[in-house]
């Protein structure tokens, strides 16, 4: 366990001093300015995981899951696709239970702006969004491995060993606290930061058994960054479509209605945990 407590303390000393003097700095959280000279912070998982992997623990790369094993393309799809299925399940939730119409012309968040932030132009875009995020979630995958290759690629194999739920747990509470200088912050939930912040505890759980689930199934660290990256981009559809229409901490990917169908994919995949061995090629299991 040193080189998990090494691990977390270099990563949150990191990335919560950046992010404090970010916002030291003056500029505001819900712009597209503090959102860049955020990104620094974060990689702080991942620098952490080198420097633990690399100088303390001294334990080396060999089961990083720095490889990407095209033979798993399966999974690369799931990757990729499961967050935008998500997205049409939180919209077919507000629709059926009458909690929110969603704007497929984007108007109302052109004109309210997205989550507190400008979203001129956005009209323009019409149905290409779609696919444009999509392609996004492709293009951004290595920022996101900024993330993943330290919680997924380090912590989430070693805090609990075998033990996939217990780890998905444990990781996911703390993954979630990581985010709170930003969340309490508006950065997600402008609306209601701390309920918002209190609920993003749960589906970062989720999110952390999917994702571990895909880098035990490939044995790449790709795997989740790509999931992570979709979700970031993909799941921005939700903010967008319900953006002058329903509160953030309901309707977005971080919103109440997204927990259901993120609990039935994590099913899916426990299901899988439980009916077969994983690939003897996993190196993150």
């Amino acid at each position: 366990m040193r080189g998990v407590w090494w691990f977390l303390a270099l990563t949150f000393g990191l990335s919560w001093g950046w992010w404090e003097l970010v916002i030291r700095s003056g500029i505001p959280v819900l712009t597209w300015q503090f959102s860049l000279y955020a990104v620094p912070g974060a990689f702080a998982p991942a620098i952490a995981a080198i420097v633990v992997r690399k100088w303390i623990t001294r334990e080396g790369f060999s089961d990083a899951g720095l490889k990407l094993p095209v033979r798993y393309w399966r999974y690369y799809l799931l990757a990729w696709f499961v967050p935008i299925g998500v997205v049409g399940a939180i919209v077919a939730q507000s629709i059926l239970f009458g909690i929110a119409e969603p704007d497929f012309t984007l108007s109302g968040a052109e004109a309210a702006g997205v989550a507190g932030r400008n979203a001129a132009g956005l009209t323009r875009l019409g149905p290409l969004i779609v696919p444009q995020l999509m392609a996004t979630a492709i293009v951004a995958t290595p920022v996101l491995w900024g993330e993943e290759f330290g919680w997924r690629g380090y912590l989430q194999p070693r805090i609990f060993p075998n033990r996939p739920v217990a780890a998905a747990l444990a990781t996911g509470i703390i993954w979630a606290v990581w985010h709170y200088p930003l969340t309490l912050r508006g950065y997600n939930y402008p609306d209601h930061p701390v309920l918002g912040s209190l609920l993003f505890i749960p589906l970062c759980v989720l999110l952390a058994y999917f994702f571990g689930w895909l880098c035990r199934r490939t044995g790449s660290i790709w795997s989740s960054s790509l999931a992570h990256s979709a979700t970031n981009s993909s799941g921005g559809l939700a903010t967008l479509w319900f953006a002058n229409t329903a509160s953030t901490v309901v309707t977005s990917y971080g919103g109440l209605l997204a927990i259901g169908p993120l609990f039935l994919v994590c099913l899916a995949v426990w299901f899988d945990d439980r009916r077969q061995r994983p690939h003897k090629a996993d190196s993150l299991s």
